[in-house]
């Protein structure tokens, strides 16, 4: 009874946990033993149903599945049966290939040559800056290229015709100096229409500017940077109506050519100016600075070279210039004896002597410490390339072009600087050692007279 009560607690609770709300109004074992019951039977036709519909699935698959399987049986016998075409059609069309061989003869090789010509010409027009007076010539050598590169068409005589007339047209070109009416892309980015004028297949010129033809896009636009030295005969094209005119042209492209980039990337002066860097622009500095001082004491020297040349001719002395002074010096002492006389005017001498030879010295230092910047800019700029070496490697030259340009300009300016201070220093101290030569002279002079007078 024990074990049987136990039971009936274990199913409760299952019950109580699968079905609280049946268990809830059970009042009786056997109230519960028939919801129980009723229970299991309704689980048990619903499993059925379930099972029933998962068998039908299942059957409805396995249809499916013999369906596709027979699907796949056909195209595979279908595929077979294609592949035997292409083998059929490829026998087919190797004796068509041979049959057309045979009839065309040495037409074949003809049209090889045909279809390169075609291909050589075809790039030359795409390059050739006559397409930025007649554009659109190669659209029919593509047509004629196709045909000659098919295997069911074949050219014309026309079309053959064509092709050696195309290539006769662009020989004509060549040697014709043409204007026509062209869209220009300026370098500030604006569009203008100009005349334009075709020298052969070598420049275009508008307006005194050199033009280059872009075949990417048949584009004609101003070059960046125009050749300045040849401007003016760009002019004179564009305004010359017959005869002969000189004109800077290109022969190496007929996109601008390897020449004309070249001379138009080529720095000016003022760019390899500010290649020396920092160095560069202190050896300018010191030049100025030498120029200036050059010239001024040219001046001075000058001024002065003419007053003691005029003292020379005159019998008073003049105390506004050095031999006056000196002079003075003699007049001023007529009693002394030629000893102290000759101290006298030897002091006299020397007291002129700083103000006539003012800035020489420093003339000097600079002809001598131009040099010397320059191989300091030098070694700077080879301290720059090594750097660029070690970050970039020495396979861009363009990443040591800065530090070589440097090394070099830098060097080249302290030369620049050097010889004509040099030039100028010996030019200025010429003047200066002739006003002291004849104050000495003239000093040993009246040191001479005044010991011949005793």
């Amino acid at each position: 009874m024990k074990k049987f009560i136990n039971l009936c607690a274990a199913v409760v609770a299952a019950i109580a946990f699968s079905t609280p709300a049946m268990a809830q109004n059970a009042k009786t074992l056997d109230e519960l033993l028939q919801m129980i019951e009723s229970a299991k039977l309704s689980e048990s036709a619903e499993y059925r149903t379930r099972e029933a519909a998962f068998k039908r699935d299942q059957r409805k698959q396995a249809q499916l599945l013999k369906q596709a399987q027979n699907t796949k049986a056909a195209e595979e016998r279908r595929s077979d049966r294609l592949e035997q075409t292409i083998r059929d059609n490829d026998v087919i069309l190797a004796g068509l290939r041979e049959q057309r061989d045979k009839r065309l003869g040495s037409l074949k090789e003809l049209f090889g040559h045909l279809t390169g010509a075609a291909g050589d010409i075809r790039a030359s027009l795409d390059q050739s800056i006559v397409s930025a007076q007649i554009p659109g010539r190669t659209e029919f050598l593509d047509t004629l290229i196709d045909k000659m590169s098919s295997d069911t068409r074949l050219p014309s005589i026309e079309d053959i015709e064509k092709l050696w007339y195309e290539q006769q047209r662009e020989m004509i070109e060549s040697a014709r100096i043409v204007k026509f009416n062209r869209t220009v892309l300026r370098a500030n980015g604006e569009q203008e229409e100009m005349e334009v004028v075709r020298v052969g297949t070598y420049n275009l010129l508008a307006d005194g500017m050199y033009l280059e033809y872009s075949p990417e896009n048949g584009l004609v636009s101003e070059l960046a940077r125009q050749p300045s030295a040849h401007q003016g005969s760009a002019e004179d094209i564009q305004e010359a109506t017959s005869g002969f005119t000189k004109v800077g042209l290109d022969p190496t492209g007929p996109l601008g050519g390897g020449l004309l980039r070249a001379l138009i990337n080529s720095p000016t002066l003022i760019e390899r100016w500010h290649f020396g860097g920092i160095v560069g622009y202190v050896i300018t500095a010191v030049f100025a600075i030498a120029i200036g001082l050059a010239i001024w004491r040219f001046v001075v020297l000058s001024g002065m070279s003419t007053k003691v040349t005029a003292q020379l001719k005159s019998g008073s002395a003049s105390s506004d210039n050095p031999l006056g002074r000196v002079l003075k010096v003699a007049a001023d002492n007529p009693g002394l004896d030629p000893e102290s006389l000759e101290l006298k005017l030897h002091e006299a001498v020397l007291k002129e002597r700083p103000e006539i030879e003012s800035g020489l010295n420093l003339l000097k230092i600079i002809s001598m410490v131009a040099p010397l910047l320059g191989l300091l800019g030098t070694v700077t700029g080879m301290i720059i390339t090594f750097q660029m070496i070690t970050l970039f490697g020495a396979g861009d030259p363009k990443a040591m072009a800065g530090g070589i340009s440097q090394a070099l300009i830098t060097t080249v300016l302290g030369l620049v600087v050097a010889i004509p201070t040099v030039l100028m220093h010996t030019l200025v101290n010429g003047k200066a050692q002739r006003i002291l030569h004849v104050l000495e002279e003239q000093s040993a002079g009246i040191v001479a007279g005044s010991v011949e007078g005793k």
